[in-house]
């Protein structure tokens, strides 16, 4: 197995680890409450905006392990 196929396939997996956290640090920072017919918004936007930069890393480690792992 060549060295870029294993450096691929490392990074592919590093990228849907890093999504996954990106994905959970977005919930746990999102809320809302519902009460009286009120809406009321408790999201932590900082948190949010964190899990979208771990998002958006991991998107770009799976396709560069994508890229690295289809390479001939």
């Amino acid at each position: 197995m060549k060295t870029t196929k294993i450096l691929g396939t490392v990074l592919l997996l590093v990228g849907l680890y890093t999504g996954y956290l990106g994905m959970q640090k977005v919930n746990n920072n999102s809320a809302e409450i519902k009460a009286l017919g009120v809406e009321l918004d408790v999201s932590n936007e900082n948190g949010k905006q964190e899990g979208f930069i771990y998002l958006g890393i991991g998107a770009v480690l799976v396709f560069g392990g994508a890229y690295l792992t289809g390479k001939k």
